[in-house]
């Protein structure tokens, strides 16, 4: 087991890439401290982490809360005495929205909850790798961090900013031995889905499976296991001689132009 006796933070670990990331730890010897607001899948997730034969507990916080994560990072460290991994899976996405559709409060909602949230908990518990000498932090970010649109300008805008905290936080921890890289998830078939589909789909599955039928080389949507395996590699060690770096999992998404 890769993992063995590993301690993983994760935020954002209640659903989606988030929980897929937590099962595929303890599947190789890991122990989680699952972060979210969704309390009762939180709790789910750790039951399922539990009958894998690890140890895990739920903490409900607001990643955008400084006071919040700051206790979270806390409590992690008094259940289980160290951290060696942080994912930040924690994230918001949006309805599709014009430039001039967006709100100052959508955008500081969107900001606050994809960047803001990266960077506190990189904050809160860089100190306790830095002790340690050691330390793995994965950024859930996406390929909307080097692509652009007329839609949704402050969730590209919070993705690029991920990228580039991912990036400041690699340079400023490498001394200490304490790697830090990103996952771009192109469409990944998760509960956001439904939002960046927009409010006029009913079927959000079958929808998106016809974008990626049009958009993705590898003709199909991406599933939570696929970023998952992503993250078990970034988060063991061969990936020991990687930081700053990033790993597209998006199935070929932008690398070829549609063709008649």
């Amino acid at each position: 087991m890769i993992l063995q006796d590993k301690v993983a933070f994760i935020t954002g670990g209640a659903r989606g890439m988030g929980r897929a990331i937590a099962l595929r730890y303890a599947d190789e010897g890991c122990n989680s401290v699952i972060v979210d607001v969704l309390d009762k899948e939180g709790e789910q997730t750790v039951g399922d982490i539990k009958a894998k034969g690890r140890d895990a507990i739920y903490l409900h916080c607001d990643v955008s809360n400084s006071a919040q994560v700051k206790e979270t990072v806390e409590k992690a460290i008094e259940k289980f005495g160290k951290i060696d991994i942080l994912n930040n899976c924690a994230g918001v996405g949006t309805n599709p929205t014009p430039f001039e559709a967006t709100t100052e409060e959508e955008w500081d909602r969107v900001m606050n909850i994809n960047c803001k949230g990266t960077f506190l908990t990189i904050f809160y518990i860089a100190p306790y790798m830095k002790k340690q000498n050691s330390g793995k932090i994965i950024n859930i970010v996406s390929v909307a961090a080097f692509e652009t649109g007329a839609m949704n300008v402050h969730y590209h805008a919070s993705k690029a900013a991920q990228a580039s905290v991912s990036r400041s936080a690699a340079a400023d921890l490498a001394p200490y031995n304490v790697c830090v890289n990103m996952i771009h998830p192109g469409m990944v078939l998760t509960d956001m889905s439904a939002v960046f589909s927009g409010p006029g789909v009913t079927d959000v599955e079958a929808h998106q499976r016809g974008m990626a039928q049009n958009m993705v080389p590898l003709k199909r949507m991406g599933m939570p296991e696929d970023i998952a395996k992503a993250a078990l590699f970034l988060a063991s060690p061969e990936s020991d001689y990687i930081t700053g770096d990033s790993i597209c999992v998006s199935g070929g998404s932008g690398l070829l132009m549609k063709t008649p």
